[in-house]
């Protein structure tokens, strides 16, 4: 946004303006990039804090602390006079997303029925994504707005904060986290809020007793438990999801996406233009995900995603390469520019299938009760901190390696994409305390648990032993 550039970055307007200027390098500002990435740093600290706050206060009230948070920063940056209000706001934007990206995962995990819970999991990637919309909608109308639109597009914020705030007072916390605090009547009345007053809810609830009462055997902190070596499959994957997910290249199109269209001649306007259309292809793909994640598995889905993500990069490579060159000095023809655009559309529908959802859905399932707020809260810290190190670096790498960026990103799918095959485990349709407390089968690659999805929560004792977790 080009009055936004104005007020606080206006070297790059230089830039822009300069037609001898090497398009890779219009955005390389260290000030551009620590403003992007201070979000994802405050985030990290916000996760570590927000896996113990929310396993003493449970996970509402740690969503309204994230709220809060929300609230605070956009008033901030919708207000900014310099420089330093907008990275104090997005700071405490950073503080806010750790809260809730910590806790509302596991909140959907906990309230979701056994045969809705993979689904339930994917609306929060695909609500991410709803934001991601209507923000590049709020930015399309603010750009033609001289002066003043960026205020709107900073301060448009304020109400998503103002709705989560209110929202999640009239909303029940999740049993199992009532459970642990040790409050099994108000467990049991949220239990017949979420599943219906009529319903039957004492064999649920003797099972979230039971992973619960089984966790509380263990008095050491979470964060030293985790480490235990029975946890060790379930934290090498809590580690690797996100660390691939930073790793695909998606941090591209969902930060830089404007950017990168404005590098291949695209007007400002155009370039958000584009944005919009990647976020209705990511809205459709993860839609998608949503309703085949149950019916043709995990592992599918993330071979799938895998093979349109390396396509889609091998062809940008070369586009880029051929095309735009390696001092970015020449325009890239249309033709290449749409072609472009085509490849960045089928990468999110690639990604929106896959590693999307899927980042979200593994690591709040695969924990058992006593650790799942704690392996939350690392797997979302290691997503932020690698977030923060690639917008940190992204624009400079852009700058300096060229095309071969995304060349990296492709060597990078090819790594994610094997490990998957070698070691995830099919986890559809098994309930999420049955493969808490089986291991089940992390780090072996099987799909054996085909064949007891069917179960119920209150038969997983019978699976127990049957799943065998491999030593890592």
């Amino acid at each position: 946004m080009r009055s936004f550039l104005e007020a606080f970055f206006p070297e790059i307007i230089e830039k822009m303006d300069n037609t001898q200027q090497d398009a890779y390098c219009i955005f390389d500002s260290q000030v551009l990039t620590t403003f992007v990435s201070s979000l994802y740093l405050a985030g990290v600290f916000a996760c570590l804090v927000a896996g113990h706050v929310t396993r003493k206060v449970g996970r509402r009230n740690s969503m309204l602390i994230g709220a809060s948070f929300f609230l605070v920063g956009a008033i901030l940056n919708c207000a900014a006079v310099n420089i330093y209000m907008l990275v104090i706001g997005r700071i405490f934007l950073g503080f806010a997303v750790g809260f809730t990206n910590q806790s509302a995962p596991v909140y959907l995990a906990e309230i979701a029925p056994a045969r809705r819970v993979q689904r339930r999991r994917s609306i929060f990637h695909f609500f991410l994504n709803v934001g991601m919309f209507v923000a590049d909608l709020v930015n399309y109308r603010a750009n033609t707005i001289p002066g003043w639109g960026w205020r709107l597009s900073l301060g448009v914020g304020i109400i998503p904060a103002v709705v989560i705030l209110v929202g999640a007072i009239f909303i029940p916390d999740s049993p199992n986290s009532l459970v642990l605090r040790g409050k099994v009547d108000e467990a049991r009345h949220s239990l017949r809020r979420i599943r219906g007053r009529t319903a039957d809810v004492d064999v649920e609830l003797k099972d979230i007793m039971r992973a619960a009462e089984e966790g509380g055997r263990h008095k050491s902190g979470v964060f030293r438990r985790i480490l235990l070596r029975e946890y060790r499959p379930h934290l090498v994957m809590a580690i690797f999801i996100p660390l691939f997910f930073e790793l695909t290249g998606m941090i591209v199109v969902t930060v830089f996406a404007p950017l990168l269209f404005y590098t291949i001649g695209f007007t400002s306007q155009k370039a958000i233009l584009g944005s919009i259309i990647t976020d209705v292809v990511s809205l459709a793909s993860i839609s998608v995900a949503a309703l085949s994640v149950d019916r043709f598995g995990r592992r599918f889905l993330f071979k799938l995603g895998g093979g349109v993500l390396l396509v889609c990069l091998v062809g940008m490579t070369w586009i880029f390469g051929a095309e735009l060159g390696t001092n970015g000095g020449k325009a890239m023809p249309r033709p290449y520019a749409v072609a472009v655009v085509a490849l960045v559309c089928l990468f999110v529908a690639g990604f929106g299938i896959s590693w999307g959802p899927l980042k979200w859905i593994i690591p709040s399932e695969i924990f058992p009760l006593e650790v799942r707020s704690a392996g939350q809260s690392m797997s979302e810290s290691i997503s932020l901190t690698l977030t923060f190190v690639q917008t940190q670096s992204f624009l400079a790498m852009l700058c300096s390696f060229k095309y071969g960026s995304f060349a990296y990103n492709a060597a990078w799918v090819v790594v994610m994409t094997a490990f998957i095959i070698a070691f995830l485990p099919e986890t559809k349709g098994v309930p999420i305390e049955a493969m808490a407390r089986s291991g089940h089968a992390i780090g072996t690659g099987s799909a054996s648990s085909n064949r007891h999805r069917s179960r119920r929560p209150h038969q997983t004792n019978r699976l127990t032993g049957r799943f065998k977790c491999k030593r890592l």
